[in-house]
């Protein structure tokens, strides 16, 4: 049998420092997201294909079995959470400001090709770790705020298992901070629309539970921004 597992159980079973099941739920698709555009703190509502993503997702939230919903106040994020919350008999959702988007100035609204013609973006994409967004943020100052919020929301329920419903970047920054990984590589995991992931944390030590779990796995091998291809 490998010794691994004994070494997760004794680091999980202290009782020293933050304790608890994070859940973590990327927002279903919106109209931006299949444009390929940056939506930022724009109030984007999720599409008809978001929504579905949502739904669908319900049947293993009721199975995961978060008991408080903590969301990113944005529109798009706020209506997955409320969907959720729906399917699971309508649980509590509190809004949380610092799960918010990345603030992105005035990228907000552009589209991908647009960025890579914009300098500024050049420099950022990078060094994201010294380099801050025309909207103020490093990548290193987002995943600060992302995991002060969720270390908020473990301490005032403890002993909850809380689903946090946030944006792609902010994830990936908090998956790295518990799993210490390098912020650097930040860009390396996959996190789609409407996906779970889910990490257990007992003081300094995080055990990955899953990662980016979708019901369609077909989804995650799709190049994000692909474009139906011209007959």
């Amino acid at each position: 049998m490998a010794l691994g597992p004994f070494y997760v159980a004794q680091k999980l079973s202290r009782g020293e420092g933050m304790r608890g099941i994070v859940l973590l739920m990327r927002h279903g698709e919106t109209a931006w997201n299949r444009e390929g555009r940056v939506m930022g703190q724009s109030p984007v509502e999720l599409n008809e294909r978001g929504r579905a993503q949502v739904e669908a997702a319900a049947p293993f939230a009721r199975l995961i079995g978060p008991e408080i919903i903590v969301t990113s106040p944005l529109l798009r994020a706020r209506q997955s959470a409320e969907i959720i919350a729906r399917a699971l008999g309508g649980i509590e959702v509190v809004d949380e400001p610092g799960l918010e988007e990345v603030r992105y100035g005035r990228w907000q609204g552009m589209v991908y090709e647009d960025l890579l013609a914009d300098a500024e973006y050049k420099r950022y994409r990078d060094h994201p770790l010294t380099m801050p967004t025309p909207g103020g943020e490093t990548i290193g100052q987002v995943q600060e705020r992302g995991v002060n919020a969720i270390r908020r929301a473990l301490e005032a329920n403890p002993g909850k298992r809380v689903l946090f419903v946030s944006h792609g970047d902010i994830i990936r920054t908090v998956l790295c901070h518990f799993m210490s990984l390098e912020l650097q590589h930040f860009r390396r995991i996959r996190i789609d629309n409407a996906t779970f992931s889910a990490v257990q944390v007992a003081g300094d030590f995080a055990e990955l539970k899953f990662l980016n779990l979708l019901p369609d796995p077909e989804r995650a091998f799709v190049s994000p921004f692909a474009r139906p291809k011209k007959n």
